[in-house]
């Protein structure tokens, strides 16, 4: 599966859950902050399930070594 594919998968279930998922959080009355990140939940998701079909065995060495030199292009938000 190509890398286009698996975020445009990964993207339409995170559009349909996390909605779902925030409406059904319980509050406590405070007000729980969600600071704006620079990738989104779906680049996050689609990074993490590269990284365990990769056979890295640490994901800190995936990140430094594999991501942040040949993926830079396709994740701009960085």
């Amino acid at each position: 599966m190509s890398l286009e594919a698996l975020f445009c998968d990964v993207d339409d279930f995170c559009q349909r859950f996390l909605d779902q998922w925030y409406a059904q959080q319980l509050t406590q009355g405070t007000r729980k902050r969600r600071r704006a990140s620079r990738l989104s939940v779906s680049e996050i998701m689609t990074i993490l399930i590269c990284f365990h079909q990769s056979g890295y065995r640490h994901f800190k060495a995936y990140y430094l070594f594999y991501v942040r030199r040949h993926l830079k292009e396709v994740f701009p938000g960085w």
